[in-house]
């Protein structure tokens, strides 16, 4: 395996040594002449909400749109860098799989017809690694939780309990409990509360709400508080705020405010962070979101899972390459 990694790498820089002496400009392409130009991509989709068409005086009866996923068979992309911009084709180069705000390197030549056919691409791809000796070999656990969603229709506070007993150390067997004392961190990666729109917007707009509509506010967050006391007395806990939570909505979003803890925020080892956030255990870095990038991933390409669009933002080494195009931020 060693030997073959080694290959790898050597037939990777002798790529790299050749397109270096290739690269040349949009404006500098010569038709039939092999290439390599770098830039962004653009993905020009037919499907892709655009904020002037509800002041359009057309109005389609047939909804031709998922509300999920905006791929259509006619989409393309463009590369663009400084001295211009050009349709990419060929079949190297999937427009499902990428999407706008992406840097390449793309190794191909201009056709007649003023594309430029794509023949290998070339990712910014997964850093260099750094290797870290293994100093025990205890197993040690952070634990990701997200979505608790406290004040829907649908929260049982019974599961949250058990939850919080189970990673306490306060709930099953020996050997459960002994997997509970090897969890060393504890993050809460957004939607944790549920607000009503309504409602929000009414405190938002310096309005006068009711006692029945104060409580609806103001429970979710309490209960939410309640349960986190109870994990941040045992153990180093973060929390992020997500789409639904009461923060700013586009990225990066601000940490919650630690008013809305008064009872949390007493122990040093609770922390209201942002999203995106990032925090290093034991020399290992850790970085991640809400989910906000990747659901918009989703909607703008395709993938088996979303465990695949989280690889691609890795081997794209950009962790939110739809924003500000379509990504709020």
């Amino acid at each position: 395996m060693e030997a073959m990694q080694i290959d790898v790498e050597k037939h990777l820089q002798r790529k790299q040594s050749l397109y270096q002496s290739l690269v040349c400009t949009v404006l500098g392409l010569e038709e039939g002449k092999e290439c390599v130009i770098v830039g962004t991509l653009y993905k020009h989709m037919k499907l892709k909400p655009c904020i002037l068409d509800e002041y359009s005086k057309e109005i389609s009866v047939v909804l031709l749109v998922k509300p999920h996923n905006f791929m259509h068979s006619d989409d393309s992309l463009v590369l663009e860098d400084e001295s211009g911009r050009v349709k990419l084709g060929g079949t190297v180069l999937l427009p499902s799989v990428y999407v706008t705000g992406i840097v390449v390197a793309l190794h191909g030549k201009e056709t007649s017809a003023g594309e430029f056919l794509v023949l290998d691409i070339l990712d910014a791809d997964l850093p260099p690694q750094i290797e870290l000796p293994l100093k025990s070999r205890e197993d040690k656990y952070v634990v990701f939780v997200s979505g608790l969603s406290l004040g829907s229709s649908a929260c049982n506070p019974l599961q949250f309990q058990l939850l919080v007993d189970h990673i306490t150390g306060q709930l099953g067997d020996e050997k459960e409990q002994g997997i509970a004392a090897q969890i060393v961190h504890v993050v809460i990666s957004g939607n944790s509360v549920v607000v009503p729109r309504g409602l929000l917007w009414c405190t938002l707009l310096w309005k006068n709400l009711a006692s029945k509509d104060q409580s609806s506010l103001s429970e979710p967050i309490k209960e939410l508080d309640i349960l986190l006391t109870q994990i941040a007395a045992g153990l180093p806990l973060d929390i992020m705020p997500g789409p639904d939570d009461p923060a700013n909505f586009s990225l990066p979003q601000q940490p919650l405010h630690r008013c809305l803890f008064p009872g949390t925020s007493a122990y040093n080892s609770f922390r209201s962070c942002t999203n995106p956030h990032s925090f290093e255990l034991e020399n290992i870095s850790f970085l991640g979101t809400s989910g906000q990038n990747v659901d918009d991933l989703e909607k703008y390409s395709e993938a088996k899972d979303k465990l695949e669009f989280m690889e691609r933002t890795l081997r794209w080494r950009h962790l939110a390459p739809t924003a500000p195009n379509t990504l709020v931020s």
